[in-house]
């Protein structure tokens, strides 16, 4: 028995009969029998009103359609005999989009559980291997530009390249292992770590750590086993949260002052001293991960629900929204939901964080003494940013 089937019998158990004789004076009839087939489905959501198909997979027409071909052109995915590409595109999105069961998806498109979960699969490795096209690292060489086309926080950073945060995703872990991938919130989780640019998009993603994982430790870890990890040239740095060590190329907030946007809201809240200054602008600026991880989990429902896939693909899941989240922005110039998520210094941080510390200070400073980490950050507060 492979890896697919063991999934299969864990999600819908074993669907043969138990003897042959229980089929014995049983009349076999057909399950799937709807007039509209899932091709034909699929043509009216293309070809109808163009919200059906958003609403449906949070995706244009447009770009569903470039998204398809180009899967096509790299050769990782080929028209099946009975099911195209475009129709094994539309049932992974509505599973990750809506989290639909596979049971659902198979009804409405007349296919058997079985064929949705091999087409979930392909789907799910061809998109993983276009994350590698799509989520790339940082052109450190192009960055200038794009910084002072966006926010008015850029002038006090202007070497930063980019902004670095984990998020936790729901998963599902066997009894053994729960006690690991529980978060701080109880749930069982892994824990996800991204980069992303300041135009919303993720240019780093490293997927799979246990809930209970330490920010600074996953960060350490994709540092030094991880060769495709975009470390940020000399001089240039990302902007961190407080959960992560501050080191060169990793500029994190004060500690023990007030960082969270939210409490910068209000009347009397403005930053008072330097090191408030420099952490509200940290956040602010940092502000754009955030935004981009609370996007991923409304376009994506999945990620706040996980189903029970093997932890395998249950990293690959994360990895590719990641990708889906990249390629809409290629190609959607006027998507809806990037446009809800766009602005600067949105407190989105209300979704994904919290005002405690992520990680113990222990931890923190035990990871730093082995990689040589500061314990505040270097700046000239006349221009704020790195020396």
């Amino acid at each position: 028995m492979d890896d697919s089937d063991e999934e299969f019998e864990i999600l819908f158990g074993d669907t043969s009969s138990s003897s042959s004789e229980e089929l014995i004076g049983q009349i076999r009839r057909p399950l799937r029998t709807s007039n509209m087939s899932g091709r034909q489905y699929l043509l009216e959501l293309l070809n109808g009103h163009p919200d059906r198909l958003f609403y449906t997979i949070r995706m244009d027409v447009n770009t569903f359609r470039s998204l398809c071909r180009r899967l096509v052109e790299m050769e990782v995915i080929e028209h099946d005999k009975v099911i195209s590409v475009e129709e094994a595109a539309v049932m992974f999105l509505w599973i990750v989009t809506h989290n639909q069961r596979v049971r659902t998806v198979a009804e409405r498109y007349q296919h058997s559980v079985e064929t949705v979960c091999r087409q979930f699969g392909r789907l799910l490795d061809a998109l993983c291997y276009l994350g590698n096209e799509v989520i790339r690292p940082l052109h450190f060489n192009t960055v200038q530009a794009e910084i002072q086309n966006n926010s008015k926080y850029f002038p006090w950073f202007k070497d930063c390249v980019g902004a670095i945060d984990g998020t936790h995703v729901s998963a599902v872990a066997p009894a053994l292992k729960q006690l690991a991938y529980r978060g701080r919130k109880v749930d069982v989780t892994q824990n996800v770590m991204a980069a992303c640019s300041f135009n919303m998009m993720f240019t780093y993603v490293y997927a799979g750590w246990e809930g209970t994982a330490n920010d600074s430790r996953v960060l350490l870890d994709a540092i030094r086993k991880d060769d495709n990890f975009p470390m940020p040239p000399p001089g240039k740095y990302y902007v961190v949260d407080s959960g992560y060590p501050n080191m060169p190329g990793f500029l994190a907030p004060y500690r023990g002052e007030r960082y969270h946007l939210r409490r910068f809201r209000g009347r009397g809240n403005h930053p008072r001293g330097a090191m408030e200054l420099f952490n509200y602008r940290n956040s602010s600026l940092r502000n754009v991960i955030e935004r981009c991880f609370g996007l991923l989990k409304a376009r994506f429902s999945i990620l706040k629900s996980m189903p029970p896939y093997l932890l395998g693909k249950q990293r690959r899941i994360s990895i590719a929204c990641c990708a889906i989240h990249n390629w809409i922005k290629m190609h959607s110039i006027n998507d809806r939901m990037f446009g809800q998520y766009s602005e600067y210094a949105t407190p989105v941080e209300d979704i994904e964080g919290t005002e405690s510390q992520s990680n113990t200070t222990i931890e923190n400073q035990q990871e730093g003494d082995e990689a040589g980490i500061s314990e505040a950050p270097q700046i000239n507060f006349n221009q704020a940013y790195m020396a």
